[in-house]
């Protein structure tokens, strides 16, 4: 089955969730992406993501190149802003993450973060919301080691929080379709 990798355009075999970190690795071996890399996987304009680099939302990148780590943390607000306002992603974010513009305070890298709730967002059909969410974030967060206490607790509320705003994006998609369907 084809799927649309949550806050890109690129379009991968579900099967292959549980490996996207291997598409992403190769993007990096030349030390980062550039603006326009990062605008070509995102679907977003170039000016949007420099704003976000403005307004404190990511840090800058060094030598006009995005990390892995920035990446992963627009395509976390790029799922996002189509259903949460950006006050509060950022809030959301900032919950597990202190300062956004400051990645020495972090409790997650950013895109452990996005590989987490990726192997989540595949599963989101077939996850009845209150019988198994919690057991297959559980399951995500295996392997997660708490740099400090509470932090697991944390980020599997951030990720609940994440699930449940792409399955009504999801939702909300479907809704508009069928509503064009009727014109």
């Amino acid at each position: 089955m084809q799927w649309i990798l949550p806050g890109t355009v690129l379009e991968i075999r579900a099967e292959e969730a549980d490996h996207v970190e291997g598409l992403f690795q190769p993007m990096f071996l030349a030390g980062g992406m550039v603006l326009s890399q990062v605008s070509s996987i995102t679907g977003l304009e170039p000016y949007i993501i420099q704003n976000w680099v403005k307004r404190g939302f990511l840090t800058a990148p060094q030598n006009k190149r995005y990390t892995l780590r920035q990446l992963c943390r627009i395509l976390n607000i790029n799922m996002l802003k189509g259903v949460l306002p950006m006050e509060r992603i950022c809030g959301m974010l900032g919950y597990i993450n202190g300062q956004l513009d400051d990645e020495s305070d972090d409790t997650i890298d950013d895109s452990q973060l996005y590989f987490m709730f990726v192997r989540l967002a595949v599963q989101a059909k077939e996850l009845d919301r209150n019988q198994t969410w919690i057991p297959a974030i559980e399951e995500v967060l295996k392997n997660y080691q708490e740099p400090l206490p509470g932090a697991r607790e944390r980020i599997a509320q951030v990720l609940r929080i994440m699930l449940v705003a792409y399955v009504a994006a999801r939702m909300k998609s479907e809704a508009e379709g069928l509503l064009e369907k009727l014109a």
